[in-house]
């Protein structure tokens, strides 16, 4: 038993390992096989497979005993099942394993510095929290996040498989499509916010004279009316838009190569916006007059609850999609290492954040939270130069890794032989076009982020099911040659494809939030005092819940099922007494 991790842990056996299975059944005598089904040319379930695959996947998981090392690395013919696998979809080869723990970090770093993670503490202070607080809770939301990146994050290392794929293992290999085109989602409408964000900041930081002369011609007002922006304001945000397509053609190294090099220049420029105001306010003194709380205890407590959740859903939608990159990391170590900074990186940056908002009071007599604004305020060529470039960078770093792997990936899932990874992020990034963010942005941004972190919520159930899949049901074995396979008999067909166990988890988890969630939107004006407590504590309920649910159903088929076996005997095995 010792064997098989180890086995498993060189990633291109696994294929082989268990491949050998079949080769033992064709010994037997009982049935002749064609030499078709040998070169698994058309999988006939009942030749490829005569046991019924729970016992196949024990006999297989089990045994030490290897066949000859005959290179089964998906090489020279691929599995015909061109509706499961594609070249992105495949698991990962050695050489494409090229992120070490510094990368994996410096992607972090990468998706930590941004606009919207700046805001993040310094709205906890502005709800009444001490800054310290503040700092803590996000902190603090963070180190619980390490718990459910990490564990999602050993399959992708372990397997080579992304986060389509390991959803396959748990929700059929078509049912898979429910939770990545829930995630998908997200992604686009991120997708769409951040690319405004990083095209207003170009905008904001353009020079006077631009902007006046071309916002008084005719043609602009038309396309006011129209788009509800001006042709500046859009044609920053397309450049934007492009710059980052241009990121991603180059797939996952290109993805690697930015965010390694942006690392250090993000630190540099965030240490350097904090240099400025630590020497222009002459220290952080002004901070420290929100060291004590304005809240009693129990003011306290129940505002800490719901903002632990609201920044774990923050990065909750990464944590679940986090196999499509720990699949490119060279071994777990390196996985483990890059995502225990994530703590350290968002204590850090939300610090800046709130420093600087602070220092804002003395140097300019008024608060200026937003950092475009603050870049602009403190002009000079070089410091808008250094902002443009700064900002673009930051919203890049998160944009791409945050909200592009996971919908391209998605789509790639959804049909391999349309999509490939590239055309994947070209269609989300479309899509982020027509959600037409800045009209998101204009209505209320207080709307979108309640929107997009109730959202978030909902994928709180999805990594449950997975995670009590992968860990208690599945005991982290995988048999990864089912995951590509239509076969009926495969692992990972359950009914027609579908995981019913894991789509009933899912709605039920799902379910409670929701009340909470109209109400927040404004959508529902009251609801029981219950739901609300629900809702604030989204993440973590419908996570438990969904999770239990999953493994408790699955547990009450598998006790179904082998009630049920006796009567149906497969012709092929002796029969039991």
């Amino acid at each position: 038993m010792v064997l098989v991790p180890k086995l498993l842990s060189h990633h291109h056996h696994h294929h082989q390992f268990h491949h050998h299975h079949h080769h033992h059944h064709h010994r037997d005598a009982l049935h002749p096989i064609p030499s078709i089904a040998l070169t698994d040319k058309y999988p006939c379930p009942s030749k490829t497979h005569p046991f019924p695959s729970i016992s196949l996947h024990r006999s297989c998981s089990g045994s030490p005993v290897l066949a000859p090392m005959d290179d089964f690395d998906f090489d020279p013919d691929p599995d015909p099942d061109r509706t499961l696998t594609n070249e992105d979809l495949k698991p990962t080869r050695s050489e494409q394993r090229t992120f070490s723990g510094w990368e994996m970090a410096s992607l972090w770093i990468g998706l930590v510095v941004g606009v919207p993670t700046y805001y993040l503490a310094g709205s906890l202070v502005d709800l009444g929290m001490a800054w310290w607080q503040g700092i803590a809770t996000v902190v603090a939301a963070n180190l619980i996040l390490l718990v459910p990146l990490v564990l999602t994050g050993d399959p992708g290392t372990r397997y080579g498989i992304s986060f389509p794929v390991l959803a396959r293992s748990a929700f059929g290999i078509h049912g898979a499509n429910v939770p990545t085109l829930l995630r998908a989602l997200v992604g686009c409408g991120w997708y769409g916010i951040e690319s405004w964000i990083g095209g207003e900041a170009i905008f904001l930081l353009l020079p006077k004279a631009i902007k006046e002369s071309s916002s008084s011609s005719p043609f602009s007002e038309l396309f006011l009316l129209w788009l509800g922006t001006s042709p500046l304001e859009f044609s920053c945000f397309l450049f934007f838009w492009l710059a980052q397509l241009g990121i991603v053609w180059k797939g996952m190294e290109g993805i690697r190569a930015l965010e390694k090099y942006s690392a250090p220049v993000l630190i540099v420029l965030t240490f350097s916006l904090l240099a400025w105001a630590y020497l222009n306010a002459g220290g952080f003194g002004h901070m420290l007059s929100f060291s004590s709380s304005r809240l009693s205890a129990s003011q306290f407590w129940s505002l800490f609850f719901p903002s632990l959740t609201a920044n774990i859903s923050f990065w909750a939608p990464v944590a679940l999609n986090i196999p499509d990159f720990t699949r490119y990391a060279k071994s777990q170590k390196d996985q483990i290492l890059g995502v225990i900074g994530l703590p350290i990186f968002m204590g850090a940056f939300t610090f800046v954040g709130l420093a600087v908002t602070c220092s804002t009071k003395v140097i300019f007599g008024q608060i200026i939270s937003n950092p475009i604004q603050l870049l602009g305020r403190i002009g000079g060529l070089t410091t808008v130069i250094l902002a443009i470039t700064g900002i673009s960078l930051a919203t890049v770093t998160t944009n791409i890794a945050a909200n592009v792997v996971a919908p391209a990936n998605a789509l790639v899932n959804l049909s391999p032989s349309t999509f490939t990874f590239q055309k994947g992020a070209l269609l989300t990034a479309l899509l982020g076009i027509v959600f037409q963010p800045w009209r998101l942005l204009k209505s209320s941004e207080s709307f979108v982020y309640t929107w997009l972190v109730g959202y978030s919520a909902l994928l709180g159930p999805i990594g449950g099911i997975i995670l009590a899949d992968y860990y208690l049901l599945k005991k982290m074995q995988l048999n990864v040659k089912d995951l590509y396979s239509t076969s009926p008999r495969g692992d990972y067909y359950y009914s027609g494809g579908y995981n019913v166990a894991a789509v009933a988890a899912l709605i039920i988890g799902i379910l409670p939030v929701i009340p909470g969630l109209l109400n927040k939107v404004g959508l529902l004006s009251s609801v029981p005092e219950v739901f609300i407590g629900i809702y604030n504590n989204a993440w973590f309920i419908s996570f438990f819940l969904a999770g239990f649910l999953h493994w408790f159903l699955s547990w009450l088929a598998e006790e179904h099922k082998d009630k049920g076996s006796n009567e149906i005997t497969d012709p092929l095995l002796p029969k039991t007494t």
